[in-house]
């Protein structure tokens, strides 16, 4: 089944998730102003009035403190959530390149020789916000992934030494405790009813600019991590082509009331002003975990499977390695059931097309993986497939996903 899996150009999701998504960026700006020819203007007569001046929307006098009437709704938010965006510096010492780190690490940390010592001193810097006002943080899991020491700067200036509280590579989420009280906060808002066009405004530090302010608007919603190209996350992505840099992992992405509707994650190398970020209530839903637990328990069926298309239809016929015949068309293919997992115990087998959970119709593996998400680990969970066209409902009960897995 593994050669058949790589001969096939199709998308596969597993419910054993693993790490390593590789997502890199960057922003260039080029202006032009065309040339103008001098032109000599005459002289206004000495018997006429001086010309007035047309007043300018929004003008303010010089005395009028910047932060008393922000320009816009976009100025607004900034000065309101701005204060509760932190800078974070990560560093670990390493004695050589780790082999095997996920290439979000690699992008995420610099490489620099400390004076002196045998080793490297990795370095990377991103963003994070204020959810509780006595210290709780949440910021995504590559940026402090495998640090040995977090320093977190506020806006105004003032450091604070972080403790990695939790992470979780399954989401992307870790959340980082300072010893703190009365720090601004952030209000959250929600992403569920979020529609493509409107305003999104991402507020971090990217490539080390602090506080840095960007606009554009949500263009999509609910991306599936393959689609993003990261098929191990256990997330439904928010698109915005507000810009993205490497430095704004883990601030806020912010609606046009200032409220927090995601958390932004990363952008994809091969694309031009696109950016993604992590729904918020995802993101404070696990956060609030690891603050309570200091992890996360996800479930796990242990299936491999991939969506019912044409195209996998046709090569699974003309392929002779096929051992299961399809009796229909529409639902999620199961390719592989991993060994000592709820899949295994309950009877799923390879072939078996689910095309509901617990009564619900599924026709991706992004909706099954959110039906097995919504789930309660060893709760019951009635799994409808179609095996050879014979329709039967099989009950598994997930259990927590490996730490291996994780």
């Amino acid at each position: 089944m593994v050669r058949l899996l790589k001969s096939w150009g199709t998308y596969t999701a597993v419910l054993a998730v693993g790490i390593g998504v590789g997502m890199t960026g960057h922003a260039a700006w080029q202006s032009a102003r065309p040339s103008r020819t001098a032109q000599l203007l005459p002289l206004p007569s000495p018997a006429a009035p001086p010309l007035a001046l047309a007043p300018v929307t929004n003008e303010r006098s010089p005395s009028t403190p910047p932060s008393a009437q922000p320009y816009n709704f976009i100025a607004a938010a900034a000065e309101r959530v701005g204060p509760a965006v932190v800078r974070i510096d990560a560093s670990r010492p390493v004695s050589q390149a780790p082999q095997g780190t996920s290439p979000f690490f690699r992008r995420f940390f610099g490489e620099e020789r400390a004076p002196g010592l045998p080793e490297r001193l990795q370095r990377g810097t991103g963003s994070g916000f204020v959810i509780r006002a006595d210290g709780q943080i949440i910021t995504n899991a590559h940026v402090v992934e495998g640090a040995e020491t977090v320093r977190v700067i506020l806006k105004d200036g003032r450091e604070f030494q972080g403790s990695v509280v939790g992470v979780d590579e399954v989401t992307d989420v870790a959340a980082i405790a300072i010893e703190a009280s009365d720090l601004p906060t952030v209000t959250l808002g929600g992403s569920t009813n979020l529609v493509p066009g409107e305003w999104a405004i991402a507020i971090g530090n990217p490539l080390g600019l602090d506080n840095t302010v960007t606009a554009g608007i949500i263009s999509a919603t609910g991306r599936s991590s393959s689609e993003v190209g990261g098929p191990d996350r256990r997330v439904r992505f928010i698109q915005t082509d507000a810009a993205i840099n490497p430095g704004n992992s883990g601030g806020p992405l912010l609606n046009d009331r200032g409220e927090v509707i995601g958390m932004n994650t990363a952008i994809r190398a091969n694309a031009q002003g696109l950016g993604f970020a992590i729904p918020i209530e995802t993101a404070k839903r696990i956060a609030d975990q690891l603050f309570s637990m200091g992890q996360v328990e996800h479930p796990f069926l242990g299936i491999q499977m991939t969506n019912l298309t044409p195209a996998v239809q046709t090569e699974l016929k003309q392929n002779p390695e096929t051992t299961f015949e399809l009796a229909v068309d529409q639902g999620v293919l199961i390719l592989q059931v991993l060994s000592d997992t709820p899949a295994s115990a309950a009877g799923l087998r390879p072939g078996d097309v689910i095309v509901k959970i617990n009564g619900v119709a599924v026709n991706t593996a992004a909706e099954v993986q959110e039906q097995v998400d919504g789930s309660q680990i060893g709760d019951l969970m009635q799994v409808e497939v179609n095996r050879a066209g014979k329709v039967l409902e099989i009950g598994v009960r997930p259990t927590a996903l490996p730490r291996s897995q994780n």
